[in-house]
């Protein structure tokens, strides 16, 4: 089992952290500036966050309207009450793969799930809707919100 201290972040842990947030493309040298410490240094420490699953992955951001999809949704499904567990796994494993959606969220609350769509217009968000959604027996019903505009943080915004 793993040490406590293996576990902890320190402030070295989380300015890099804090630099990749930023650009994960940042180079070695420039998170290992931005920590304040030697570039091995952050590389063994980014490669420790990595080990024990701290860094999952990079990601790009792309842009969805450059792409055709200039219509971006939140859509909140309530399922059906009854044999909620398989329907939960089935409806995350067929939703979740499919080209509109950006991501999926399981939540607690009146909403089972929010879905992020990105589609071309608001034709292709009600087919979405429609055929994907409310079609299936598992859905109870479905709330849509478009998204107007949105600004991604880096770092969380306090609930104070």
């Amino acid at each position: 089992m793993n040490d406590l201290r293996e576990r902890e972040l320190d402030d070295v842990d989380l300015a890099l952290l804090a630099g990749l947030a930023v650009d994960a493309r940042m180079t070695n040298a420039q998170l290992a500036a931005r920590a304040g410490v030697a570039p091995s240094t952050a590389h063994v420490r980014l490669r420790s966050l990595e080990g024990r699953g701290i860094v999952r992955g990079y990601h790009a951001s792309v842009d969805q309207a450059r792409l055709g999809r200039g219509l971006q949704a939140m859509i909140g499904v309530t399922l059906r009450a009854g044999s909620r567990q398989e329907s939960i796994e089935r409806f995350a494993a067929e939703i979740g793969v499919l080209p509109q959606v950006i991501e999926l969220f399981f939540l607690s609350g009146s909403d089972d799930f929010q879905i992020h769509v990105a589609v071309a217009d608001s034709s292709e968000l009600r087919e979405f809707v429609v055929r994907h959604l409310s079609a299936q027996q598992t859905v109870a019903s479905t709330r849509t919100s478009v998204i107007f505009a949105y600004q991604r943080n880096a770092v969380a915004a306090s609930f104070e």
